[in-house]
C-alpha cells in the first residue's frame, strides 16, 4: 500500500495572511480536494545560515550548519507535493526563499541523500505589485530551472501581477482576483493528482 499524499505548502514571504500566503494557501485547498493531507509553513520563521561553500556537506548529503534546516529537510522529506510561494523582491525571489533553496544543495551533493528529491512535483506561486507579468520572469525562471534540474516535475506556476503595489499593503490583494484563486487551486489538484501517478 502506497503512502497517502501529503503537501508542504513553503511560504517565503515574512507577511501572514497577504498575498503570498493566500496563494499558497489556495494551491493546498486544491490539493486537499484531491485527497492530500497538508501543511503550511513560513520559512522566515526558521534561522537558516547561508552556504558558505565549504564542501562539508559532499560527503555527508548533510549541511555543517545546524540550524532551522535541520528541522525543514524532514518536512520536505515526508511531503510529495511542495508548494513555493515567494513574491517578487527587486526582480527576484524573497531573501527568506533564497536562502532556504540554497542549502538544498547540501542533500543533492551527496548521492545517498539526493533521493529527497526523487517522486517528488512542486507548485510555485509568485505575487508581484507590478502590472507586468514579465517582471516575475526571474523569481519563476530560479524555480523552473532548480526543479528541472533536480529532475522535479512543475505541475503549474501561478503568477499574480498588480497585487500589492507597493508590497505594503495591508491584506491580500489577490483575493480581487478569483480568476487567480482559481487556477492556484488548480494547481493543488494537478499537482497530487501527478504525485500519485
Amino acid at each position: 500500500m502506497s503512502r497517502p499524499i501529503a503537501a508542504l505548502g513553503i511560504v517565503g514571504s515574512p507577511r501572514e495572511g497577504a498575498n503570498t500566503d493566500t496563494l499558497v494557501t489556495e494551491v493546498l485547498r486544491g490539493a486537499e480536494g484531491a485527497g492530500a493531507a497538508t501543511r503550511k509553513l513560513f520559512v522566515g520563521k526558521y534561522e537558516i545560515s547561508p552556504c558558505k561553500s565549504c564542501g562539508g556537506c559532499v560527503k555527508t548529503g548533510r549541511c555543517v550548519e545546524r540550524d532551522g534546516m535541520d528541522e525543514l529537510v524532514p518536512l520536505l522529506d515526508e511531503n510529495q507535493v511542495w508548494v513555493l510561494g515567494s513574491p517578487v523582491y527587486w526582480w527576484g525571489a524573497s531573501a527568506q526563499m533564497k536562502l532556504f533553496v540554497d542549502r538544498w544543495f547540501a542533500p543533492w551533493a551527496n548521492a545517498e541523500t539526493r533521493a529527497l528529491f526523487r517522486h517528488r512535483v512542486a507548485v510555485v506561486v509568485t505575487p508581484l505589485g507590478d502590472t507586468d507579468a514579465n517582471v516575475a520572469r526571474h523569481t519563476t525562471g530560479m524555480f523552473a530551472d532548480i526543479f528541472a534540474f533536480l529532475g522535479i516535475p512543475l505541475a503549474a506556476t501561478v503568477v499574480a501581477p498588480n497585487v500589492g503595489g507597493s508590497g505594503l499593503a495591508a491584506g491580500a490583494d489577490v483575493l480581487k482576483f478569483p480568476e487567480v484563486l482559481a487556477k492556484a487551486r488548480e494547481a493543488g489538484r494537478r499537482a497530487v493528482e501527478m504525485a500519485k501517478t
